[in-house]
């Protein structure tokens, strides 16, 4: 079942409370939810953390169906109040502070694991603040259970970073035209230690060098004999005045060598000289690379647990 009436079979308006309506989202809604979007992040961390480009991205991910696997809920007035989507085994909920505690919360989430039943999902994962006390005992009482922590590193960078020598053998530049395939195949393969499902390269792309706001000159990359054995992708986010790091990947036959160390030091010299003052990256206790950001001198601003449920559909 697609289109309007898959959604419709999927999230029936009168599952929602009263006063409020739904719709699919589209990308001209990019821009009042991420108001949405900020408005949580503000009330649960005290700033907001992602910027407009993730949501584009978000909505337009291969395999994406917006019709079918976004909702977007609206008060009497219009404004948004919910938004909700789902992808394979993944799916995100956000409610607007000021409409929390009207059963908005738990009606997006049974969309969500209808929605993934429907698309033959066995499975669903859903990331909440910590700070989320509420949302965290919503999806504990529906059945679902941790998975991993992430964490949100950040490090001031007030003077200029000194970067080390390339251990021996390996050399560093930034990002070309032409990279993309090597960079994607180096992050997948070092992601597939950890993560359930490898991604297309489409799907990756739109997660990072496709995204308006990929900055090469800030992501630089490690070469063993002509070879890519590391990378560091950076975007440079409009709203927000600190770099951030997307992906960092070392090969295996690599690691240990002070290659992600080097690698880093370089992204954080750039934006240093771009005139940020910080920069930030996400890693989550699946990777085991927290140690090494730590003794780069970052530090954990904040975190959020990764909660699962095995959707039975029989």
């Amino acid at each position: 079942m697609t289109g309007a009436g898959a959604l419709e079979a999927d999230f029936r308006p009168d599952r929602l409370p009263a006063g409020y309506r739904w719709r699919p989202a589209t990308t001209a809604d990019v821009g009042a939810i991420h108001r949405l979007v900020a408005a949580y992040e503000h009330e649960v961390y005290g700033r907001a953390v992602t910027g407009a480009d993730r949501i584009t991205a978000e909505l337009t991910l291969p395999g994406l169906r917006p019709e079918d696997d976004t909702v977007l809920v609206h008060d009497g007035t219009g404004t948004p109040a919910g938004y909700g989507w789902v992808k394979g085994r993944r799916a995100r909920v956000h409610v607007h502070p000021g409409h929390r505690g009207r059963g908005l919360g738990g009606a997006l989430l049974a969309w969500t694991e209808t929605r993934a039943r429907c698309a033959g999902g066995d499975r669903l994962a859903q990331t909440v603040p910590d700070g989320d006390g509420a949302a965290a005992a919503l999806l504990r009482a529906g059945g679902y259970s941790r998975l991993v922590t992430e964490w949100l590193l950040q490090i001031a960078l007030p003077h200029e970073p000194e970067v080390p020598d390339p251990p021996a053998g390996i050399t560093v530049r930034p990002f070309r035209p032409g990279d993309e395939q090597a960079a994607y195949r180096l992050t997948e393969d070092a992601f597939d230690e950890w993560q359930p499902r490898r991604k297309s390269y489409p799907e990756w792309a739109r997660h990072t060098v496709e995204r308006a706001t990929f900055l090469p000159a800030a992501s630089p990359l490690a070469f063993a004999g002509g070879r890519l054995v590391g990378a560091v992708l950076s975007l440079d986010v409009p709203g927000h005045d600190e770099g951030y790091v997307e992906r960092v990947a070392v090969r295996r036959d690599h690691r240990d060598r002070g290659i992600a160390r080097t690698l880093l030091r370089e992204a954080f010299r750039t934006f240093h000289r771009l005139g940020r003052p910080a920069c930030t990256l996400w890693t989550h206790s699946g990777t085991g690379a927290l140690s090494l950001y730590e003794r780069l001198g970052m530090t954990v601003r904040l975190s959020t647990t990764v909660y699962g449920k095995p959707l039975v559909t029989g």
